[in-house]
């Protein structure tokens, strides 16, 4: 599952990609965003798109935790008819576009993971199909939805983030609730993604992380 993407672009330059309406768009863009943390979103309102700071994950309390514990960000949807996300996702105020330059995926043995990046060919970025909602706990949330992994992502993992054309816009945000299930269960043309396998680690706070960054300080 996708818990880690880039948009290494400007607020200017992902309004005007994605058509949002006249600013100053004066607001922070993470170059990476993780589960928990702020991201940016495209959504409708009143017939105008919308770029917002939203944080990346819906708030779920499990049964088992203690009141004062903080909830887990459920970052990936997995299957849109589940109950958790069938309400959101019959109407169409709860969809939204979320921009992505790229999307990483774990790759190597466990403790020395590394970070295999996607983008893809022809686009300076993209759009990942998405829902929001308001939050008591962190505001305005929102979550991205996953589908079956094409050959090019296949070889790493067996799941990649539903990827809108710029054609298809339009229908996830406005479409019907068969309409935009459909975009889950296809599968996104192989060859149009280009993979980057770096020697960066997945995780930097990981042992081997911090005896590579040791190494270098030493050199």
């Amino acid at each position: 599952m996708c818990n880690l993407y880039a948009v290494r672009k400007s607020a200017a330059e992902i309004a005007a990609f994605f058509g949002v309406g006249s600013g100053e768009f004066q607001m922070n863009v993470p170059e990476e965003v993780l589960p928990g943390y702020p991201g940016l979103v495209v959504r409708e309102e009143g017939g105008a798109r919308l770029l917002e700071s939203m944080v990346w994950g819906v708030p779920l309390r499990l049964k088992f935790m203690k009141p004062d514990a903080k909830p887990k960000p459920v970052n990936n949807v997995a299957d849109l008819r589940k109950g958790m996300w069938i309400g959101l996702a019959r109407k169409p105020q709860w969809r939204c576009l979320i921009p992505v330059s790229h999307f990483a995926e774990a790759e190597g043995p466990k403790g020395r993971m590394t970070r295999t990046w996607f983008s893809m060919k022809d686009e300076p970025m993209f759009a990942w199909a998405g829902l929001w909602r308001g939050s008591d706990e962190w505001g305005k949330v929102y979550s991205g939805v996953m589908t079956d992994a094409n050959g090019d992502v296949q070889p790493v993992h067996d799941r990649m983030p539903v990827i809108l054309e710029r054609t298809e816009w339009d229908a996830w945000l406005r479409g019907s609730f068969d309409e935009i299930c459909a975009f889950q269960t296809r599968v996104f043309p192989e060859g149009r993604l280009e993979k980057d396998a770096t020697t960066e680690f997945w995780s930097r706070t990981s042992k081997a992380a911090k005896a590579q960054a040791a190494a270098e300080a030493a050199t």
